[in-house]
This record gives C-alpha cells, structure tokens and sequence, in this order.
C-alpha cells in the first residue's frame, strides 16, 4: 500500500486536511474514507492510551509505540505530533529518527518548557529562541528521507503576543522548516497576516473548543494556509457517544435503545481484520477426527 507524500500534495499546491485520530478504533474506522492524510495529537493520544492530560507526563518511548501503531493501523500518512521533541537536541534528534522509522511524514515539534503543556490551556512557557532554532536544524540533520518533514511550532502567541510569535515563525522557517505553525492564534486577522508574512507553509490548528477560530477548509486555504489539523474531533466525538451511550444504558438498563445508535458489529469485525482470522482458520483449522490421530 502506497501513501501519499506530505511534501508533494503541498508542492502541488493541494491543501492538506488531516483529522486528528485518537486510538486505534477511530484509526479502524477512519479508514473507510480513503483520507490521504491523519494527525496524531499529544493530547489526545495521551489521553486515549492513559487517561492523563497533554502536560509533559507521557514519554517518548510511550508516544512512539502509539504513533507506530497508528501508522501501521491507518491506510493514511501520519503526520504526528512530537511534543518538545523530548528533551534536549540528542533527544530531538532521536525522536525525529523513531518518528520517522515508525512512517510518520510529517514531525511536529514546537518551542515550549519542559514539562509542555496543550497549546489551548493555561501555563504554557517557551524557550529562548536560539534554543528552538537549533532544535529545527538539528531535526531537518536527523531525518534520512526528504519525504520527511520538519514542522516548527511556535506557542508564544499568549506569552510573546502576536509580534512575538511572528517573530519566532520567521526564525524557524529560517532554520530550515519545512512548516510553520503559530498555535492558538486568536482572530483571523491573525491568521491572514501570519500566513502573508512567514515565506513558508503555513499549518492551522482548527481545535474545537480552543481559542483559535473554526474555518472551513475552504476558508482556511483562501486565507493563506497550506494546511490544517482537527486534532480533537474524533476524540470529542467519541466521548460524546460515550455519554449518551451510558445514559442510555443507567435509564434504560439496555443497550437495545432506538436512543442508541451503534455502529454494526458486523462491520467492525471486517474493519479491524476479522476476516483475514476467518480465512486463515479455513486453510489451516484441522477437523477434530485428524487433530486426534
């Protein structure tokens, strides 16, 4: 199976929506949409995999197995977010080589404190920039295929202000990111002016519930981005669908509701490889007359 390549859909100019996928099952579901491109949030992923908040608790081996798991799983590229790039340049330098290792296309790291925390929550703190600059050169040494790309990220909009985050942008396209993302930027003028003064790929990160306005991909491309995130979609759907689910059932004491829509068992059993179990046991299942000879 061949997937698509981060760096030629954007040198074609097509704009790259990637939706957050936040374990295994949306990964399972998520592929029946042919999506060309996915997203591995920090949040989320630590969230689904330990129930612990996106604040610099879950390590680098953790979110590494959890990104090579859902490049294995997901018929789509990943593109993945790699946090601080856990710790110093040694650090960032390995996890650009085990991101990439494990498929990722697409590296995301960005110039906070360590312990980070989630770009649309309080308490965030960043580096000197120097330090972030030397991060992205020693990223774009790391990585052994071109098809892999740097993005910088920046979360100096609440700390720095505006200015302060452009001035970080432009700093990190300069070292050499293919990418650059100013997090949690507060208004579209915001947005436009951004992606018209940094010379370089611009990514949005359309998180709902965050303070970064909601657009549509459309509007998003006529602002000036090459592409966008929506990390937190399926993981606020499903626990959406949770809630009601268990409403349901403390109710009505059933799972067997007309107040409850399930996706087919059915269905999810050939989604997640059921069948090929099926087809093997066929080939191979001996009957019971020959396996007690």
């Amino acid at each position: 199976m061949t997937k698509r390549s981060l760096r030629a859909a954007l040198a074609a100019g097509e704009f790259v929506a990637a939706p957050g996928i936040h374990d295994m099952i949306a990964a399972a579901v998520s592929n029946k949409f042919d999506l060309d491109f996915v997203y591995a949030s920090g949040y989320w992923t630590t969230a689904s995999a330990y129930g612990l908040p996106d604040a610099g608790i879950a390590t680098y081996t953790q979110m590494l197995d959890r990104v090579a798991t859902l490049a294995r799983v997901s018929k789509a590229s990943v593109i993945a977010d790699a946090d601080t790039g856990y710790g110093g340049l040694l650090n960032v330098h390995h996890t650009v080589r085990g991101y990439e290792e494990a498929g990722v296309v697409g590296i995301q790291i960005e110039d906070q404190e360590f312990p980070k925390k989630c770009g649309h929550t309080p308490f965030k703190r960043v580096v000197p920039i120097i330090d972030m600059v030397e991060k992205i050169k020693v990223a774009v040494e790391a990585r052994r295929s071109p098809e892999t790309l740097i993005i910088a990220r920046t979360d100096a909009r609440q700390t720095h202000g505006f200015e302060g985050a452009m001035k970080r942008g432009e700093a990190y396209a300069e070292a050499g990111a293919d990418i650059v993302f100013l997090e949690a930027l507060e208004s579209e003028a915001e947005m436009r002016e951004a992606c018209a003064r940094i010379n370089r790929p611009m990514m949005a990160n359309m998180a709902d519930g965050g303070r970064t306005p909601i657009r549509s991909r459309d509007e998003l491309k006529a602002i000036g981005y090459a592409m966008a995130i929506y990390p937190s979609m399926t993981g606020l759907a499903a626990a959406h669908a949770v809630e009601n689910a268990l409403k349901v059932f403390v109710a009505e004491g059933t799972s067997n509701s007309p107040s409850l829509p399930l996706f087919p068992f059915s269905e999810f059993n050939s989604l997640i490889g059921f069948e090929e179990v099926w087809d093997f046991e066929r080939r191979w299942a001996r009957r019971d007359a020959e396996a007690a000879e």
